[in-house]
């Protein structure tokens, strides 16, 4: 028998992979659950397993070959037989299981009845390794989801479609197959194509999957409050201890954490059935990749963790974002979230409100200013203004506006809360 090696989901966001390299060759034998590929998805580089014992056959989209979700690049055949059958012509192959995956495929049913297995597991639920941990992070019953993979096998796009739902139904590119090619080394970056009017560079993954989130955050209605906040004594902290490893993104994110428990309507999201209110606090920071786009990784629950725990965990996570290696929950799970673009002397900017969130605030420089202090006299103190996108279908001006003054409060008088 022969089956299809599917481009895999490895995000609720992800529409299309990039095979970045084999980890198999042609003729090589694999079990089930085995590594076979690395993929790129939309925010990090993935190792994709194969579901069926049997011969890698054929090898339809080559390293650094992209392909949507669900069309298959490679065949795996059970015997040797059937190998050397597909690769007489692997294209004739994948026609027939394109055919029987059409007529096999039952009526629509608007509302699906939840099963745990089909009657040829016994009873068993069947999960993929990646589906079986991503249930554990969304802390989902894997016996109340239907599996889509073969013999109700329950995959991680099952737990992604349940965990986070897309808002839209996301048109399907048109099938494209590659002839099979022995494997190759990780792809390089896309080559320019010059033009009569100039260089035409083709977008990353990451990057289409960057503009796609940025034409949905445009349906959005949004507002924007800007504050100045004193950051002598914030400053001042982080002069103190940054000789330990501190970071100052981990102190704005948890002077942010502890901020929201304060305000946690700043931390929900919006939904058609009502306004969404996540069990924690999970302050997402954007990231830029040197090679375009950005990505955000998530700092979980940052009030709860010490400014050093924090800082490491901070530091682990940029590390493995440049090098493309975060797991799905650590890029797509925030809450809330952080752009700082202070660091490279930016006074002051708008940022743009992620899909699925309520709340972006946006970090400038801090400068030194000539103010007037309340007892009249005149001081110069290093003011830093930050500005705080919100979806006004959930946060109203006068609740953005106290959330502001209970951050500026925190990081000018009690910064020392910042520490334990």
């Amino acid at each position: 028998m022969i089956h299809p090696f599917e481009m895999p989901v490895l995000s609720s966001t992800m529409t299309e992979g990039k095979v970045v390299a084999w980890l198999k060759q042609v003729g090589d034998f694999v079990k089930a659950n085995e590594n076979i590929a690395v993929v790129e998805s939309d925010k990090s580089d993935m190792e994709a397993e194969c579901f069926h014992d049997g011969y890698l056959a054929a090898i339809l989209v080559p390293a650094g070959g992209q392909a949507p979700t669900g069309q298959p690049i490679a065949l795996i055949a059970e015997t040797v037989e059937e190998m050397q059958q597909v690769q007489q012509n692997p294209q004739q192959y994948l026609a027939q299981l394109q055919t029987q995956s059409q007529t096999a495929k039952p009526p629509v049913n608007p509302e699906p009845e939840l099963v745990t297995a089909t009657p040829a597991t016994n009873g068993r639920v069947i999960a993929s390794p990646r589906a079986k941990k991503l249930a554990q992070t969304y802390h989902l019953d894997l016996t109340q989801i239907k599996g889509s993979g073969p013999y109700g096998r329950i995959v991680a796009e099952d737990v992604l479609q349940i965990a986070s739902p897309p808002s839209r139904p996301t048109p399907s590119a048109p099938a494209v197959v590659i002839p099979a090619s022995p494997p190759a080394a990780p792809a390089s970056p896309p080559p320019a194509t010059v033009t009569g009017s100039g260089t035409i560079t083709p977008l990353s993954t990451l990057q289409q999957a960057v503009v796609r989130n940025m034409v949905a955050s445009l349906a959005v209605p949004v507002f924007r409050v800007t504050y100045a906040i004193t950051t002598n004594a914030l400053d001042t902290l982080y002069q103190q201890i940054k000789g330990k490893g501190v970071t100052m993104t981990a102190l704005l994110a948890k002077a942010i954490a502890l901020t929201l428990t304060k305000h946690p309507l700043l931390n929900s999201r919006y939904t058609d059935q009502g306004i969404q209110q996540p069990e924690g606090i999970h302050v997402a920071v954007a990231v830029a990749m040197e090679d375009g786009g950005l990505v955000t990784p998530v700092l979980a629950n940052p009030h709860q963790q010490d400014i050093y725990s924090l800082s490491r965990s901070w530091q682990d996570l940029v590390k493995r974002a440049k090098a493309k290696q975060l797991q799905p929950q650590e890029y797509n799970s925030g809450t809330f979230t952080l752009s700082n673009l202070g660091m490279f002397g930016v006074e002051q900017f708008d940022a743009i409100l992620p899909p699925n969130q309520g709340s972006i605030l946006a970090v400038g420089a801090a400068q030194p200013e000539v103010m007037a202090l309340a007892d009249g006299c005149i001081a110069v103190r290093r003011r830093m203004r930050v500005t705080l996108t919100c979806d006004h279908r959930v946060i109203y001006g006068a609740q953005a506006a106290a959330f502001l003054q209970d951050l500026a409060k925190l990081m000018e008088t009690e910064t020392q809360s910042l520490v334990l």
